[in-house]
């Protein structure tokens, strides 16, 4: 089954069992996946939906932040509330072990030796790691990686 077709369903379960955060978050996933579908005049596969839904998931992230600053606890659950929810339509996230297994197997491939690689193993990396794992801590452990 496609992840929009899960979507769909999940959006359908929640209005049956009448949760509206749950029902109100899977719209929003499903009219931004429509937007980009809308931007590229083509449907969009399994692997641009996540896509979509790794960009939502990391604003989440952020708005969680910036509300913990601002001192916002309620508009910082609610944020939580909907990246629990998002979360669980992405597939499960890569350990630090599996991501540098990742790295040294692009880096073995493309004979990367310093920081100046680094944008063609990020390459090769960011294809397999997307929407498993942080794009920023993914580009941090190259860097690291490359500098040694």
């Amino acid at each position: 089954m496609s992840l929009k077709q899960q979507l769909n369903d999940a959006m359908k379960a929640a209005m049956k069992a009448k949760d509206s955060l749950r029902l109100t978050t899977v719209r929003m996933v499903l009219a931004a996946i429509k937007n980009r579908e809308i931007e590229q005049h083509s449907e969009l596969g399994d692997d641009d939906v996540i896509g979509v839904l790794s960009s939502l998931v990391k604003q989440r992230k952020e708005s969680v932040a910036l509300y913990r600053e601002g001192d916002r606890n309620e508009l910082a659950e609610k944020e939580e509330a909907e990246l629990a929810i998002l979360q669980e339509f992405l597939p499960t996230p890569l350990s630090r072990e599996e991501i540098a297994a990742l790295i040294e197997a692009a880096v073995t491939e493309t004979g990367a030796s310093d920081p100046r690689d680094m944008g063609r193993v990020m390459k090769i990396v960011s294809a397999q790691t997307r929407g498993r794992a942080d794009g920023k801590e993914v580009s941090n452990m190259v860097r690291e990686r490359l500098n040694r």
